[in-house]
């Protein structure tokens, strides 16, 4: 008669997400504990033969067999152990073994314990077991004290001969221009100079290539698009970023204000407020360029990577309200429905909330007949022009959508100039704040002064610039005194409109209270009146 055969199946033990054994592991013995620490740094320094983690985790495990142990926990870095790194897991296995919580901790070499010399090794000396398997030393051996402050302090000897030879390496490379990284979306770099270029080849299937879409991006931007809706439009079309996913608000803001774009080498200083790159100076205070000469007129220029940079930080307002003629009715693009936010359309000899008109949703659409609405709007407009001083804040701001009507070019000119010294003024403010931060300290201190020169200069040079673009005033005398009844009656119906965007920015209108009922502007209208550009300046006036 046939037998059944027993078959048994081993199980690996569980590990928590974190790669740590699990402290609820139930004993099957009698064993002592120990813990496993096991570090191996994210960034093998060329010629450093380091231990994978697994091997440690198997050398570490076969310790414990032979020595009669149990291993209690895993305790996985991978992550530096030198300078001012953050080491939760090796706090919490120091924590462990010095408490008595486990009786020992095992790590594979001194140098993967910690690089930061007999500072780190003193205190475990003969007050806990610390095995340290390579050099085969035991800190609660009174014959190994010596031996192991003196390998600790080999380990941080080497570090810092290491970190002296990197450093010099990368600062003679950086003053060559070379780019060290990888090269940032949209560009490539030679494997040779490791200097940089556009990536003009076309993405497989595509008829663009990374480089035009950094183009795109930059001109986008400065155009007033904002990078949300440019990110939905690249989203739409299928372009994909950096990463092969999806577009983002802030991967858009990543490539507007990288001065790489512009053949600037860059450094990521790091820390909380220092994700964006910065410009490397060299040892005499200079930018440094990362591309050759010829490639530089092919890179973003600086007047659109400002232009982009002010327009994304706010600084810069695009007007890209209707001009003349393309409008049919006077109130167009001034109306919205209160209810949805949507704007309300002209729709014969009504406006109607566009959102209703469409089909859509809208709790409480707002309709109105259009000479009802529009009249009560003249006579709104034609009271607070008729009663304005010149001072008023009102009167600053239609003289300044005048001159943008009558001075386009003028206008431009001043608006962009304003907005590179509001640019200009928060980089500044940006500096200060990182000077009494201490971000100029210890390496970066050779930053400080070349990055202070560079701020004072450009607020200097755009408070010139405005001082002189500000020269002459703007006439809207015609409007005052009674003047405005006047400049209506002898306006064409597209001097209208504008005529009525100089003073009112939008007319939220609700819904009527009932079928039939008469309109009343008074209850059912409320106009957002112009401020100027500079509103803070007239708040006590206002």
């Amino acid at each position: 008669m046939a037998t059944a055969t027993k078959v048994s199946v081993s199980r690996k033990p569980s590990r928590s997400p974190l790669g740590v054994n699990s402290s609820t592991q139930r004993k099957t013995d009698d064993r002592p504990e120990v813990d496993l620490l096991l570090r191996k740094s994210k960034v093998v320094r060329e010629g450093e033969r380091a231990l994978s983690l697994r091997a440690q985790e198997e050398r570490g495990r076969r310790w414990a067999d032979e020595e009669g142990y149990g291993v209690r926990k895993v305790w996985r870095e991978n992550l530096s152990a030198w300078s001012d790194v953050q080491r939760p897991k090796y706090d919490a296995a120091m924590d462990a073994v010095m408490n008595g919580e486990v009786p020992a901790l095992w790590v594979y070499a001194l140098d993967r314990f910690s690089r930061k010399g007999a500072e780190a090794v003193v205190p475990i000396l003969g007050k806990a077991r610390v095995i340290f398997d390579y050099e085969r030393l035991d800190s609660s051996q009174e014959r190994d004290r010596q031996w192991i402050i003196q390998r600790a302090e080999d380990a941080r000897a080497y570090s810092v001969r290491l970190s002296y030879n990197v450093c010099r390496t990368k600062a003679r490379q950086r003053n060559e221009g070379r780019w060290l990284a990888r090269a940032p979306f949209g560009l490539v770099a030679d494997k040779g100079t490791r200097k940089l270029s556009p990536n003009l080849t076309k993405v497989r299937g595509k008829d663009y290539s990374p480089w035009s879409i950094v183009l795109r991006i930059f001109a986008s931007i400065a155009g007033g698009t904002s990078s949300r809706a440019l990110a939905r439009e690249f989203n739409e079309a299928g372009i994909k970023s950096a990463t092969g996913k999806t577009w983002r608000a802030d991967s858009i803001r990543a490539i507007v204000i990288h001065p790489v774009y512009e053949g600037w080498l860059t450094v990521s200083p790091g820390g909380k407020s220092h994700k964006a790159p910065t410009h490397y100076f060299n040892d005499a205070g200079e930018r440094v360029r990362c591309v050759e000469p010829s490639v530089l007129p092919s890179m973003v220029s600086e007047d659109v990577a400002d232009r982009a940079r002010r327009v994304l930080s706010g600084h810069q307002i695009i007007d890209n309200t209707p001009r003349p003629g393309r409008a049919k009715s006077l109130l167009a693009g001034r109306l919205a429905c209160a209810s949805c936010g949507k704007s309300i359309v002209a729709d014969g000899k009504s406006y109607n909330c566009q959102l209703r008109a469409s089909g859509g949703a809208c709790d409480a659409p707002a309709s109105a007949w259009r000479e009802a609405l529009e009249t009560y709007v003249i006579e709104r407009w034609l009271a607070r022009i008729g009663n304005a001083d010149f001072d008023d804040p009102l009167m600053v701001a239609v003289a300044e959508r005048w001159q943008a009507l009558t001075r386009p070019k003028e206008t431009t000119e001043i608006q962009e100039a304003t907005a590179a010294l509001k640019a200009a003024e928060k980089a500044l403010d940006k500096f200060h704040e990182d000077d009494r931060a201490g971000f100029y300290a210890g390496r970066s201190a050779k930053y400080r002064m070349p990055a202070k020169v560079e701020s004072e200069e450009r607020v200097t040079a755009a408070e010139e610039r405005v001082k002189e673009l500000s020269g002459g005033s703007i006439d809207v005398g015609f409007l005052l005194n009674g003047g405005a009844r006047n400049a209506w009656d002898d306006a064409s119906d597209a001097l209208k409109r504008d005529l009525i965007g100089l003073a009112i920015d939008s007319v939220k209108v609700t819904k009527a209270p009932g079928q039939g009922v008469r309109f009343k502007g008074e209850s059912r209208c409320t106009i957002e009146w112009a401020q100027p550009a500079e509103q803070e300046e007239y708040a006590e006036a206002a």
